[in-house]
């Protein structure tokens, strides 16, 4: 491969042992000046395994985790008292910023008149409204979260096909779901994590993205139910797709009769009505999450009539007309609930605007510009990432169109010192496989600020 075989010149690589170095320093440092969080960590070892109520808030850092006081805009501030500059947003769920106050305002209204009837409100049809006339698909279901929401549709586009198999990209993560908590292995599809079933992967296929032969030899097959992939991979830093690339794909599925799900998770923070709209992407499917309603658990995915009337029975019964008479299992005793759609209601119609969106641009187009020119001042030929109000790197003179060329060219080590170096200086940088991002509440000085602590951190490395 191209990319690949590129030899890199040896004054872009940073000695490891000066790594190794500064993180010993760092980590120490990091570890000492948040007292407070250390033994509420060991406190919390005694009633949750590792100390953290989430698994994840120990595997997803190279330091220990913080515990949290609270945050307002694009600040979040820890037990000790230190301030961050939060430039992950929680993996994008917070990029709406901590308390916005329309928000803040329908959940206690909304939990004053109940929050959960297991009966829909008013606020569900003005919300799937929205969200019909921004995404494009009429039709509209609710989940707590989008893994869940990726679970239902995925087993809805199996009640459709009656297939069995999905198609994912190398690279991709849609949520903790059997089918993408795979790998692709020395060229066969294996379960990526403990726990799961030893059969897990015998229903998912995974090709390169940007491959479109690799996509038409899978669903060559005829056994695809729906191919799943972001419109661009973001959590192996960012993979922008070729040009009509995402076309080529639907048309490809559409004559295999395998449908398209778009998951936006991640990229509808990038403009109002997503990538769908900014790029123009057609989809059978699509699903959204994350900051959608502001901060508080949501998870939605939409479609045309045709699919969602597979849904019109429930459980119960299947009125589409097939053969077992069986509905699609799709539900929870919280999904839809009051509470969640009051705070999308508010979310959608106060605080994710056009104006918001294309402010949150701007800041990020900002952002990756003092990227470049902070790898062009240390002469560092590493390439910027841009995705609207997300940016990031790639530690390569050329950016990576699939998850081969992204890992070929990573630096685990490199990275985990970042992170803790930016957080001993108030800056909560990007977890390792996603990138820098402006929040809706930052400013253009906050964008220079972190730039600022870029350039720290890479005059040391490279002196």
């Amino acid at each position: 491969m191209q990319f690949i075989a590129a030899r890199i010149d040896e004054s872009m690589m940073i000695p490891g042992e000066r790594v190794r170095k500064i993180l010993i320093r760092e980590q120490e440092r990091f570890v000492t000046e948040r007292p407070r969080s250390r033994s509420l960590l060991e406190r919390g070892r005694r009633s949750m395994p590792g100390g953290v109520p989430m698994s994840w808030m120990l595997s997803l850092y190279e330091h220990m985790p913080m515990f949290i006081a609270g945050g307002s805009g694009a600040y979040f501030t820890d037990v000790d008292g230190h301030r961050y500059l939060d430039m992950n947003q929680a993996d994008l769920s917070m990029n709406c910023g901590y308390g916005p106050e329309p928000v803040v305002r329908a959940v206690a209204e909304r939990m004053k008149q109940g929050s959960q009837f297991l009966l829909p409100t008013e606020d569900a049809l003005v919300v799937a409204e929205e969200l019909a006339r921004r995404y494009g698909h009429s039709h509209w279901q609710f989940t707590l979260s989008a893994s869940t929401a990726n679970i239902e549709a995925i087993r809805l586009a199996r009640a459709v096909t009656g297939r069995d198999t999905v198609l994912l990209f190398d690279g991709q993560y849609h949520g903790e779901i059997n089918e993408s908590l795979v790998e692709l292995e020395d060229g066969e599809v294996r379960p990526g994590t403990a726990g799961l079933l030893r059969g897990a992967a015998e229903c998912t296929r995974i090709v390169q993205f940007n491959d479109l032969d690799a996509v038409e030899s899978v669903l060559g097959d005829g056994d695809v139910a729906c191919v799943v992939t972001e419109p661009a991979l973001t959590n192996i830093g960012v993979i922008l797709p070729d040009d009509g690339f995402l076309h080529a794909m639907k048309e490809i599925a559409h004559r295999h009769g395998t449908l398209v799900v778009l998951d936006e998770t991640h990229t509808q923070v990038c403009a109002y009505g997503g990538l769908t709209r900014a790029w123009g992407i057609e989809s059978d499917m699509i699903v959204l999450g994350k900051c959608l309603a502001g901060g508080v658990s949501i998870g939605t995915y939409g479609m045309a009539e045709e699919i969602g009337c597979h849904l019109r029975g429930g459980w119960q019964a299947d009125p589409a007309g097939q053969d077992s008479g069986k509905g699609v299992a799709t539900g929870g005793t919280l999904f839809g609930n009051a509470l969640s759609l009051a705070a999308a209601r508010a979310t959608l119609e106060q605080v994710l605007t056009e104006e918001t969106y294309a402010r949150g641009a701007a800041l990020g187009g900002r952002l990756a510009d003092g990227i470049e020119a902070a790898f062009q001042k240390a002469n560092l030929a590493w390439s910027v990432q841009r995705l609207f109000c997300r940016s990031g790197y790639t530690f390569a003179p050329q950016l990576p169109r699939n998850a081969l060329e992204a890992r070929a060219v990573e630096n685990p080590e490199l990275r985990g010192l970042m992170r803790v170096y930016f957080a001993n200086r108030g800056i909560w940088e990007a977890i390792s496989s996603a990138g820098p991002a402006a929040s809706f509440p930052a400013t253009a000085g906050d964008m220079g600020r972190y730039v600022a602590v870029l350039e720290e951190f890479l005059d040391e490395i490279t002196s």
